[in-house]
């Protein structure tokens, strides 16, 4: 018979096996090249929002704790602390809230670090809410809502203040939580270069992650 070869083998028979392991083969790849570019939608989107000032009339401006150092602002803090007390004087909200708790053994915390530093820059104490006792992101954006709350029920819409790679997941942050959040980066942030890059890469897939999950289990898990 003409398709059947020397050793006596059906010609189909011989190609089924291949076949087989083509079909998910395939869906792999495509499932791959999904979630590839799934993760650059996220990278291109941290990077937009880090590059994009919202600025405008809101309820409080909120602004994201990082490292201090017995009272004293770390460098990133105080880019992002500085970023605030240039946007106090323009009027665009009548609250500030200062989030960050401290480490153990610290007699400061980061919210109280940030107030005196405000404070010494012509923010108004009394203007200032202080959540100090946040650890992570979530954490902290959610005891600020709590605490805006106490203050006004009428309170829905915020800008928060961060570094660029950390804007666009504290902004998705506010939102899963019931605000209405802006994002406006420091434009003086001390993460640069291949810090930056790193950091960004990293938020993309927190980012990527975080929309498909939720970002409170993914600040359990990650921060």
């Amino acid at each position: 018979m003409g398709d059947t070869p020397a050793d006596g083998t059906p010609t189909a028979a011989k190609r089924r096996p291949r076949s087989r392991l083509r079909r998910p083969l395939t869906v792999g790849l495509v499932v791959a090249a999904l979630l590839a570019g799934y993760y650059c939608v996220s990278l291109w989107q941290v990077r937009s929002a880090g590059r994009s000032d919202q600025a405008r009339q809101v309820d409080a401006i909120v602004v994201m704790g990082a490292a201090q150092y017995d009272g004293r602002p770390s460098p990133q803090l105080a880019a992002r602390l500085d970023h605030v007390a240039a946007l106090w004087p323009e009027g665009l909200a009548p609250l500030v809230v200062v989030t960050g708790g401290n480490q153990p053994g610290d007699r400061f915390t980061e919210a109280d670090a940030s107030a005196a530093y405000l404070i010494e820059r012509g923010v108004p104490d009394s203007a200032i809410l202080r959540e100090d006792r946040g650890s992570t992101s979530y954490e902290s954006l959610e005891r600020a809502k709590a605490l805006l709350d106490e203050r006004s029920v009428g309170i829905h819409s915020v800008l928060v203040v961060t570094d660029p790679y950390h804007t666009l997941r504290s902004k998705l942050i506010a939102e899963e939580i019931g605000l209405t959040a802006y994002g406006s980066p420091t434009p003086t942030s001390v993460v640069t270069g291949a810090r930056s890059l790193e950091r960004h890469v990293w938020e993309a897939g927190g980012v990527a992650i975080g929309r498909l999950t939720g970002f409170r289990w993914l600040s359990d898990v990650t921060d």
